[in-house]
């Protein structure tokens, strides 16, 4: 027992030796993890897009650029609460008990890449958006939304308990937040830090300085706009995540009840204004003067019936893509302000900074504004990481990962042994250059929620080329080859030109089932 043990912290020793001593001596690098809510890469201009014109992110852009941008970054279920689950955990939702956004609460337990930080003399803290029914464990300190939190005046949960509501804008006080931390921590430790935005989750509600930014700007359409969901799966056309038919009018697209007058809007119209109705009169007045007089317009042309049912489909994409782009844009600001810090705090040089959000987001293609999907939009998810005199700057590296492997490379990165149930892999030896060590050449996706937006149970696996996706309740499969369809817009499942892919599919799908221990469709409740 005792060789094994020595043998065990001699392992560990020789890994920080060669990690730590990459940076600076045998000081380990403090850890910024910057995670938003709902970020498409497609509203990252580093990553290239019809948006990154209008809409730049100089900040974000700016650690990709001194650092590396991950251009297959996923994740293994795109909802909330269970991607952060993943994070902290470096499992799969069904192993590490979040597979939805309800049910019971997380078990803190549970390995969890903050605890095992903690453990080995960080001084550990999460700031902002927790959403995981329950209370951090693992940090020294904590200061979280409640659930979804707001964007106005929110309220946020102490570590005693109590909730004290601030006043101002989510983003920028979960950022003041976290560099009081900063200021207040002990300085004699590395530190992690995980700053976690509500933003630019739905309702997407723009800062007030940034209301009119995008004023008499045309925001490009994708392709995709007008999807009528032919030649794949059927549960696509029984979605309710559509800008046509389920973009609500007051909750999503800003026009209140009570300016409508005697103009009836045809359906959804199911939740009013919470956001507005949190703001004080000054908050209301400046929101007042930048949508009263755009909403009234809308009004009197749809009144007099000036406006086809396309343009007023288009009408609702330009209001949710300014909002949207408009609420990131105080993110990408915050981003600067926390890099700011760093410079000024003579940090910058032993910190890795890591942005990325916990899973992508629709931005009109397929028609779309939500989640959930294994279709490229919402799987993907930004990841982008500065580590100074460790990864080369500029670099693109064309490795499949996943929000599994984030738990893993915080864990490696400060010496800390991973346990073998974490499934999965620090990013270390990519980072390093070392890619001859990284094995992977798939990913397994599970999405499980049911309920709002009626976005069935679905599995898959994607290669570089290839994504397969099983949907249990219609048991219908989807082939894609992305390089040919990147827009995944029909199937190729069946066609025998694919056969001998399909197969070669299948089985790794299967195989990854097993490989993560994978619940049988019919004991998934």
């Amino acid at each position: 027992m005792g060789s094994y043990q020595n043998l065990r912290s001699l392992i560990v020793l020789t890994f920080l030796s060669l990690v730590t001593g990459i940076v600076r001596g045998d000081e380990r690098p403090n850890i910024l993890f910057i995670f938003s809510d709902d970020h498409a890469v497609n509203a990252i201009s580093a990553y290239g897009s019809r948006l990154q014109d209008v809409a730049p992110t100089p900040h974000i852009d700016r650690i990709a650029r001194e650092g590396a941008i991950f251009r297959n970054s996923f994740c293994a279920n795109s909802i909330c609460g269970p991607s952060r689950a993943t994070v902290l955990t470096g499992l799969h939702s069904h192993k590490n008990g979040r597979m939805r956004n309800g049910g019971a609460p997380f078990d803190g337990s549970q390995w969890t890449c903050a605890n095992a930080l903690q453990q080995a003399g960080y001084q550990t803290a999460v700031i902002g958006k927790w959403h995981l029914r329950s209370n951090p464990v693992g940090f020294d300190y904590w200061e979280v939304l409640p659930g979804q939190g707001n964007y106005y005046n929110p309220m946020f949960i102490h570590m005693d308990g109590s909730r004290k509501q601030d006043t101002g804008y989510a983003t920028d006080l979960t950022t003041d937040k976290a560099l009081t931390w900063l200021d207040q921590r002990d300085k004699d430790k590395p530190f992690f830090l995980m700053c976690q935005h509500k933003a630019p989750h739905r309702t997407f509600a723009p800062a007030l300085r940034h209301l009119d930014d995008f004023d008499g700007m045309a925001i490009p359409e994708p392709d995709t706009l007008f999807d009528e969901y032919q030649n794949r799966s059927m549960t696509l056309a029984t979605n309710e995540m559509e800008i046509d038919r389920h973009f609500d009018w007051a909750y999503d697209a800003k026009v209140r009840r009570d300016e409508r007058g005697d103009v009836v809007l045809p359906k959804p119209d199911r939740y009013g204004t919470p956001e507005y109705n949190r703001m004080n009169d000054r908050q209301k007045a400046a929101w007042n003067a930048h949508f009263s007089p755009l909403n009234q317009k809308f009004l009197q042309d749809f009144k007099d019936g000036k406006l086809s049912h396309e343009e007023v489909v288009r009408w609702k994409y330009q209001r949710y893509m300014k909002n949207y782009l408009a609420t990131v844009r105080a993110v990408d600001e915050n981003v600067g302000r926390m890099l700011q810090y760093l410079d000024q705090h003579d940090l910058a040089e032993n910190t890795i900074v890591i942005y990325s959000s916990d899973q992508g987001f629709y931005l009109g293609e397929h028609g779309w504004y939500d989640k959930r999907w294994m279709f490229e939009e919402s799987f993907k998810m930004p990841f982008v990481i500065r580590w100074p005199g460790v990864v080369q700057p500029g670099s693109e590296p064309d490795t499949l990962i996943q929000n599994i492997d984030y738990a893993p490379t915080f864990a490696q990165v400060a010496g800390v042994e991973v346990p073998a149930s974490v499934q999965g892999k620090s990013l270390v030896p990519v980072l390093t250059g070392k890619n001859e060590q990284w094995d992977r050449d798939s990913l397994y996706y599970a999405y499980y929620e049911i309920g709002e937006h009626a976005v069935p149970q679905h599995f898959g696996v994607r290669t570089d080329r290839y994504k397969l996706i099983y949907f249990p309740a219609t048991e219908e499969w989807n082939l894609f080859d992305l390089q040919k369809d990147p827009q995944e817009m029909t199937s190729v499942h069946g066609k025998a030109r694919y056969r001998r892919t399909q197969q070669l599919l299948t089985d790794e799908y299967h195989r990854l089932r097993d490989h993560y221990e994978a619940p049988p469709y019919e004991n998934i409740k």
